[in-house]
């Protein structure tokens, strides 16, 4: 079978939430421009998609750094005083442990909420427990 592709272009849904990029190395300087581009997609640059989430790629910041800790403890705080959050996509593992160890906590894509279970887990029953 042989498909053609399809002219124009890709359907995207209207809840796909925007994308900010970050690239690093990130400095103390270097933190209006991501601010003032969040301020632009909350404000309503973004027509109200993705219910006030907007997602960072933070793939490109390079080594994990206060500098980037104070960045994105930055723009989640933008974002929760408009009433959004962001998603941060591509982390690196450090940097991860680096929010952990400061007690930031962001959400991430391709990882389920710590209130969900992951998908496919069950939880296991012990004979004899009474049914809920």
């Amino acid at each position: 079978m042989n498909y053609a592709p399809v002219p124009g272009l890709p359907l995207v849904d209207d809840r796909t939430p925007p994308v900010i990029v970050l690239r690093g190395p990130v400095t103390r300087d270097g933190v209006s421009g991501p601010s003032d581009a969040l301020r632009a997609l909350l404000d309503g640059g973004d027509g109200g998609q993705g219910d006030g989430i907007v997602v960072c790629d933070v793939g490109g910041l390079g080594p994990p750094g206060l500098a980037a800790v104070d960045l994105l403890a930055r723009l989640q705080l933008l974002a929760r005083r408009t009433g959004g959050r962001i998603r941060l996509r591509d982390p690196d593992p450090a940097l991860c442990s680096l929010l952990d160890l400061v007690g930031l906590r962001f959400e991430v894509e391709g990882q389920p909420e710590q209130r969900e279970p992951a998908p496919g887990v069950e939880e296991a029953v012990e004979p004899g427990d009474p049914a809920v």
